[in-house]
């Protein structure tokens, strides 16, 4: 365990940050799967409305580091390209 008060001070501050890039990536991760979701049943409003909201979700976690800008911008696209295959 950790003697010095900077350090504990650092694992309260990771523990903090964990669970709220966790959360977070939780939140990507389920609204990715609603895109799917709904272009894997054919609908198309579903999707697209899902898109709308999983498109700043993402570039959100890109800004913040919590993936990769490559990341994000592949994932926008491909779920944008797999959308246009509806229409």
């Amino acid at each position: 365990m950790a003697n010095l008060k900077s350090a504990i001070k650092r694992i309260r501050q990771n523990r903090r940050r964990n669970e709220r890039n966790k959360s977070a990536r939780s939140t990507v991760s389920t609204a990715i799967k609603a895109v799917r979701l709904a272009i894997s049943k054919k609908d198309k409003n579903a999707a697209q409305l899902a898109l709308k909201k999983a498109i700043p979700l993402i570039d959100k976690a890109a800004q913040t580091k919590l993936i990769h800008p490559n990341n994000a911008s592949r994932k926008i696209s491909r779920l944008t390209q797999q959308f246009n295959t509806l229409s």
